[in-house]
C-alpha cells in the first residue's frame, strides 16, 4: 500500500512538473522515469538540497509549487535536471583556472557567468560550447582549463548550481587591471568581487 501510494504521489508531481513552464533551456525530464525524486532529510532547506544535488534553489521551488524554504521531512520532491558530472569538472576547472586566488564568493560568480551564459540567447546553449567559445576565456588558450580543480572550485560550481536563476545577469567578468579592453569596461557592473569586476 504504501508503495502503491508513493508511485501515485510521484505519477501526480510529474503531472504537475509536465505543466510547469520554464525560461530555462536546460532540457527536463519528459517521463517518470527520467524523474529523480529526493526525500526530504530533517532540517533539509530548499538550498542545502540544491548544494546537495547541484540543482537550482528556484526551479526545485517552482517545479514542486513550494512557498516555504523549509520543505516537511520525508516529502517527496522532484529534481530538475542538472548538468552532467563532466559539465560540472570542466566548470569546475575553469572557476579554478580564472579564479584562483580569488575569495570564494568570486569562485561561485565566475560559475554563474557560464551559467548565465547558457541560458542568454547571445551565448552557445551549453557549458562545453560556452566555456570553448572563441576568445572568450584565457585558460582555453593558455591550457590553464585543463589543470585539475580544487575543492573549492568543485563546492562553488555545486552553490552555482543551487543559485541560479537568482543571479544579476552578470555575463561577463574582468580584472581591470589585466585588460585594457574599452568594449569590456563600457559594461554595467553588476558587482565587484575581489579582483573581478562583474558585468552584464
Amino acid at each position: 500500500m504504501k508503495k502503491f501510494a508513493v508511485a501515485m504521489l510521484a505519477g501526480l508531481m510529474m503531472l504537475s512538473f509536465q505543466f510547469t513552464q520554464s525560461k530555462n533551456k536546460r532540457v527536463y525530464a519528459e517521463t517518470l522515469d527520467q524523474v529523480e525524486i529526493y526525500t526530504v532529510q530533517k532540517g533539509d532547506t530548499l538550498f542545502d538540497i540544491g548544494l546537495k544535488k547541484g540543482v537550482s534553489e528556484l526551479e526545485l521551488r517552482n517545479i514542486n509549487h513550494i512557498k516555504s524554504n523549509k520543505p516537511h521531512s520525508g516529502q517527496k520532491l522532484i529534481l530538475p535536471k542538472t548538468i552532467s558530472k563532466a559539465e560540472k569538472e570542466l566548470l569546475a576547472r575553469l572557476v579554478h583556472a580564472e579564479a584562483k586566488g580569488e575569495p570564494y564568493k568570486g569562485k561561485v560568480a565566475v560559475a554563474l557567468v557560464v551559467l548565465n551564459r547558457v541560458e542568454d540567447h547571445r551565448f552557445p546553449d551549453n557549458i562545453k560550447d560556452v566555456i570553448y567559445q572563441k576568445r572568450q576565456f584565457q585558460p582555453v588558450d593558455n591550457g590553464s582549463i585543463n589543470d585539475a580543480a580544487d575543492h573549492d572550485s568543485k563546492k562553488a560550481v555545486m552553490e552555482a548550481l543551487a543559485l541560479e536563476g537568482q543571479d544579476n545577469d552578470s555575463v561577463y567578468f574582468f580584472n581591470p587591471d589585466k585588460t585594457n579592453s574599452k568594449w569590456l569596461r563600457s559594461r554595467t557592473v553588476t558587482t565587484v568581487i575581489g579582483n573581478h569586476r562583474f558585468a552584464k
